[in-house]
């Protein structure tokens, strides 16, 4: 691209630049639109020449088809704002440009921005009032809720994906709460959350939905709703999970074939609050013994030193670790080598933090 201007105009830019340094940005600007929409431009008759299957005046006996003017239409493009581009026609409507297609207004890196940007919690208007300074050109909140409808249309399919494809053999399960936009305010929201571990190890996010974690009626719609997108029940072979109430008795309901092991953290979590900080940090040692046993065998024998210690001073923790710690341990009866999948490799390092 060349910029042309003459000695007069260049001092004119310079002082106007020593006094306004952004304005020569801006001049710049003007003339990277101006030049990216004549490249534009361009291309699009050259898809025109291909179209109709010759060049501009050049006529082809029993052809029908020709050129039949343009019209002018602007294009926003992430970084360089609005262009303004000459769309050539043909006389039978039948061309299409490829390199902008006729409904789409701005760039798509632009919508995936707008989109991101809404995701942590900024409003419509907001965007609007902002995407002058962030992409060069100014967006109505109908725009904005436009690009946002896109990306939640994308989240919907993928969210109900057919899983029939995916060889799922672990089911890790949790209640969470994201923060979410509900008629025009962030309210917190409880999520049920599953994700796979395929056969070679891979983890995959096979559902999310909202609902009460602490709901048996929930967690079972939650686990239909995976069977008829194509999950193989009869594959799953073990289910990792915190002992929310009514989850477990659902899971062996819907997966007679699996197992169950209870997730270390939210175990080690609840026992290490029953604890005196005096001692946190000894219980939480103890705890990482029992969990990280080379067998079953050691594990039972951890497991009883810890009781006749504890009894005394913390006879809660002692009944909260005894009430989960055969769900806690399930992992021994699977092979060495996926443990560290099972266990999801955190209890140690909450209990060595005293979490």
């Amino acid at each position: 691209m060349e910029l042309k201007v003459s000695v007069s105009e260049a001092i004119a830019l310079i002082k106007e630049a020593e006094n306004v340094p952004a304005k020569i940005l801006e001049y710049i600007g003007m003339n990277i639109q101006k030049e990216v929409g004549t490249f534009l431009t361009n291309l699009m008759e050259q898809e025109l020449t291909h179209h109709v299957g010759r060049e501009k005046y050049e006529r082809k006996e029993g052809e029908t088809d020709y050129r039949n003017g343009s019209y002018t239409r602007t294009f926003c493009m992430k970084g360089v704002g609005d262009v303004e581009l000459k769309v050539p026609r043909d006389r039978d409507g039948n061309f299409q440009s490829q390199v902008l297609p006729r409904y789409q207004r701005y760039d798509a890196r632009i919508t995936e921005d707008i989109a991101a940007m809404y995701l942590t919690g900024i409003s419509t208007r907001t965007l609007s009032l902002l995407s002058t300074r962030l992409i060069g050109r100014s967006l109505s909140p109908a725009e904005v809720s436009s690009a946002t409808t896109e990306l939640k249309q994308a989240v919907e399919k993928w969210r109900t994906r057919d899983l029939s494809g995916e060889k799922i053999k672990y089911l890790f399960l949790d209640g969470v709460n994201f923060r979410m936009r509900i008629a025009g305010s962030i309210d917190l929201i409880p999520v049920l959350v599953a994700i796979g571990v395929k056969e070679d190890g891979t983890k995959l996010v096979l559902a999310l939905q909202s609902g009460d974690k602490e709901s048996a009626s929930v967690w079972r719609e939650f686990f239909k709703d995976l069977k008829k997108r194509g999950l193989d029940g009869s594959q799953i072979r073990l289910g990792i999970m915190d002992g929310l109430s009514g989850l477990e008795k659902v899971f062996q309901e819907e997966f007679p074939h699996a197992k169950i092991q209870r997730c270390q953290v939210h175990v080690a979590r609840n026992v290490l609050a029953k604890a005196p900080k005096s001692v946190k940090q000894s219980v939480a040692d103890n705890l990482g013994s029992i969990f990280y046993a080379s067998s079953r065998k050691k594990a039972d024998e951890f497991a009883v030193s810890f009781a006749a210690k504890w009894e005394k001073d913390i006879p809660s923790a002692v009944k909260c670790l005894s009430n989960s710690l055969d769900s806690c341990l399930t992992f021994f009866l699977f092979p060495e080598e996926e443990v560290d999948i099972i266990t999801n490799n955190q209890c140690h390092r909450t209990a060595e933090q005293g979490v």
